[in-house]
């Protein structure tokens, strides 16, 4: 799905720029890498996922071009107008999809493209149980024609939009995560936070098995004015 939404982007040619935010293991960073001449840098909160791509990188030979760093998407450590590219799979909703695509306008240059994957109804009427985890969980859960108009009105032309199958989720995301868990729960003892964030993704994960024909990801590829 990766190299389907790099499709509606632009030519990434050795001179452009890529931020990859919420990178996790990197999966998506290497296709990312594989599949353009661009510089990329990789960002997540968690160290071990920032690990586990150096690991990857490595192993791959894909040192050139990628670098991983440790920051908060909400507190990133980027230039003005420094990406032609801002990437987000499956990590925006941390954030907010319409904080994140509003705040991180500022780092794409005019004319550069924003692609994410944001949380989307996919029917009406959803079972009263996930309805009302995603209304807690998550409120800004909407239906893609209402994501649409925040991008427009964020300040972006909407290119593409297309729903991810469910194996994009249960094997590039969410099972590469699971074992990480506990380790890093090791290192963070002290932290609530930590422990908070480990509970919300498991729980994530037993509620898309149960309901996911009600719900899914959605790609949405834009182009800043």
């Amino acid at each position: 799905m990766t190299i389907k939404a790099l499709e509606f982007v632009g030519p990434m040619d050795e001179n452009t720029k890529i931020a990859d935010i919420g990178c996790g293991t990197g999966g998506q960073t290497q296709t990312l890498r594989e599949n353009t001449k661009s510089s990329i840098m990789a960002v997540d909160l968690i160290p071990q996922m920032i690990e586990k791509l150096k690991e990857r990188i490595w192993e791959n030979s894909l040192g050139k071009r990628i670098e991983g760093i440790v920051a908060s998407m909400d507190n990133l450590p980027f230039r003005d107008e420094e990406f032609d590219l801002i990437w987000a799979e499956g990590s925006i909703y941390h954030m907010g999809f319409e904080r994140g695509i509003n705040e991180w306008k500022r780092f794409l240059k005019h004319g550069g493209y924003l692609a994410v994957s944001e949380v989307t109804w996919l029917r009406e009427n959803p079972p009263k149980e996930i309805k009302k985890y995603w209304t807690d969980a998550y409120p800004e859960i909407d239906f893609t024609s209402v994501k649409l108009k925040q991008m427009e009105k964020a300040g972006y032309e909407p290119v593409a939009t297309f729903v991810l199958p469910e194996y994009c989720w249960m094997e590039n995301y969410y099972k590469p995560m699971l074992p990480l868990f506990d380790k890093f729960l090791e290192q963070q003892s002290s932290s609530e936070s930590a422990r908070k964030f480990v509970e919300e993704m498991k729980e994530e994960i037993s509620y898309f098995e149960k309901y996911k024909d009600y719900y899914s990801y959605t790609f949405f590829i834009g182009r800043r004015y």
